[in-house]
């Protein structure tokens, strides 16, 4: 979809999952996004995370290598911020509050100090999808591209992964992710839930929620690796 907005049979996409979403690219609404964003481009707005980068989190993380899946909500609408990740940022970045949260639980959850989080891509290449619900956002306009179609697409992302054969780890932190995946089997998955890592809402639930240490546990009792997590 980046460099060819109207030939899904030419998006540059892992295989896996290019394959498991070939009816959601030949959908009408995904003719329809595609044509906002093009619109978008062509307006001269620029739009967070570079076109290269919107399938990232699916890139790094093939369908049959997903065993955790992370979701967040929108990209961030900063410039050197995005790169398709959720929660993560391109190297070099200060980390948003967010994510300086996540490291303070990830510090208390594994009782030693973590360095601080920036780039989450080895936790991607570990198996750890992480999915935003919307893959594209505006500069300086946070939320500017929900409804135009991406939370269905991420929706049928979700869905493969729940109707699957492979039980699969959810972290679901916040109402907004624990709605969308509300659907996800919790006696055939792994499905842990707290508050946000926003500043607005850590105290409420997610600091001392030990969602890293939960997840390994359950992995280890599966025979499979732990998530090296920092």
């Amino acid at each position: 979809m980046p460099d060819t907005p109207n030939a899904p049979d030419r998006i540059k996409l892992e295989p896996g999952w290019k394959a498991a979403l070939a009816a959601e690219f030949a959908a009408p609404y995904m003719a329809d996004l595609r044509a906002f964003l093009l619109a978008e481009r062509q307006a001269g707005k620029r739009i967070f995370p570079p076109a290269a980068l919107w399938f990232n989190a699916l890139d790094l993380t093939p369908l049959d290598r997903t065993r955790v899946v992370i979701l967040g909500q929108d990209p961030y609408h900063g410039a050197g911020q995005a790169h398709g990740l959720c929660f993560s940022v391109l190297p070099g970045t200060r980390p948003p509050p967010s994510l300086a949260n996540i490291t303070k639980e990830l510090s208390s959850d594994l009782g030693r100090t973590i360095p601080p989080l920036g780039d989450l891509t080895p936790w991607a290449s570990q198996g750890v999808l992480l999915l935003n619900s919307v893959l594209t956002v505006e500069e300086g306009r946070a939320a500017a591209h929900q409804g135009k179609g991406w939370e269905r697409f991420t929706d049928a992302i979700i869905r493969t992964l729940a109707e699957g054969e492979r039980p699969i780890a959810f972290i679901l932190w916040g109402a907004y992710a624990q709605k969308k995946a509300a659907f996800v089997d919790p006696a055939k998955h792994l499905v842990v839930k707290s508050a946000h890592p926003s500043p607005l809402s850590a105290h409420n639930g997610f600091f001392g929620s030990k969602p890293f240490s939960q997840v390994n546990a359950w992995l280890r009792a599966r025979g499979e690796p732990e998530i090296i997590w920092g």
